[in-house]
């Protein structure tokens, strides 16, 4: 009989908090130590690392990774990881999204992780047009990181809802950037290459969403959309254990959903 394999469970937590700063002057950090996830992919950091006091992540047992955009208050990805990276990579290759922060992605060993803020589309056409670039320039690089490392979780604030289910009024939103058929068919395509959207392995209920404008009191009425996401290769599908978005969770117009995983 072969040995098994010892295994470890690991929490990954993604969390869009619109400002790393303004999240820490909100109760991010005392959330990070109660909550005390394993790897917190962030998105939206609008912060260079040198304009944050990281020593609270250190504090806490964190090492942290940045990759931010060259406009200052912009963009930009960080993680925090109790567990050390082997490689990472800052940027996906593809300059004119690196130039915004945007790709960080991280191998460890038994898996890979990429964290990703991908564009809104929502300020104009310019936008919208350069979040459909970003969206066709990224599934060949899916497939290249699939192709080196088959256990991946690719995990970050999407700026699509999928499905009708994952916004709250899916027929008034018809033709709002987040929700546009074209994008919603990206992501068909997405699933289709080999990947799960580990939250609805678990949550088929409807009214759970990740997302809430500051407009018309959206948040305490549940008025929302369902926009973050943890992914992960169906490879890894036996391996995960529960996902939760955690809605009560407040710093942010975003809140962080996670993902529990045997590594």
């Amino acid at each position: 009989m072969h040995e098994e394999q010892h295994q470890t469970e690991i929490c990954i937590v993604t969390y869009n908090v619109n400002g790393i700063r303004s999240a820490m002057n909100k109760g991010f950090t005392r959330w990070l130590e109660n909550f005390n996830p394993d790897i917190v992919c962030i998105q939206e950091t609008k912060a260079h690392r040198e304009q944050v006091d990281t020593a609270i992540f250190e504090h806490l047992g964190y090492q942290h990774y940045w990759h931010s955009a060259q406009k200052k208050g912009y963009s930009g990805v960080a993680v925090l990881s109790k567990i050390k990276p082997i490689n990472f990579w800052e940027g996906c290759g593809i300059r004119e999204y690196d130039n915004e922060g945007r790709v960080l992605r991280m191998d460890f060993g038994t898996f890979s992780l990429v964290n990703t803020y991908f564009p809104s589309g929502s300020s104009g056409e310019e936008r919208q047009a350069f979040k459909m670039q970003f969206l066709n320039d990224y599934l060949p690089l899916l497939e290249s990181w699939k192709k080196t490392s088959p256990q991946l979780l690719v995990c970050g604030d999407f700026n699509i809802c999928h499905k009708a289910i994952d916004i709250h009024d899916p027929v008034s939103n018809k033709n709002s950037s987040g929700f546009l058929p074209e994008e919603r068919a990206w992501m068909d395509t997405y699933f289709e290459r080999g990947m799960l959207d580990t939250f609805r392995l678990f949550n088929p209920q409807p009214h759970e969403y990740s997302w809430w404008t500051f407009r018309a009191n959206a948040r305490p009425r549940n008025k929302g959309w369902r926009i973050d996401y943890i992914t992960a290769s169906e490879s890894m599908k036996e391996n995960l254990l529960s996902s939760i978005i955690h809605q009560e969770v407040v710093h942010s117009d975003h809140c962080p959903v996670s993902v529990r995983v045997r590594i």
